[in-house]
């Protein structure tokens, strides 16, 4: 259904959305997505730092006896 769409419904698409919300509401809601998009990135690395950190505290080390003198 979507893939019929093409660059003319698009452009349509964002012509009754300015009309209906206004340019203003419009760039402050632009403005919030990216926000979340930020703090969904940032989100993502802090728990993969978390993940990489665990791993490394449970990392043993396995070096032979005679080699550590």
């Amino acid at each position: 259904m979507l893939n019929n769409i093409g660059i003319p419904g698009l452009l349509l698409i964002a012509v009754v959305i300015l009309v209906l919300f206004g340019r203003g509401k419009v760039s402050s809601l632009m403005g919030e997505v990216g926000k979340g998009i930020t703090a969904f990135k940032k989100g993502v690395k802090d728990g993969s730092e978390e993940i990489e950190k665990a791993s490394a505290d449970q990392a043993r080390d396995v070096t032979p006896d005679k080699d550590k003198a």
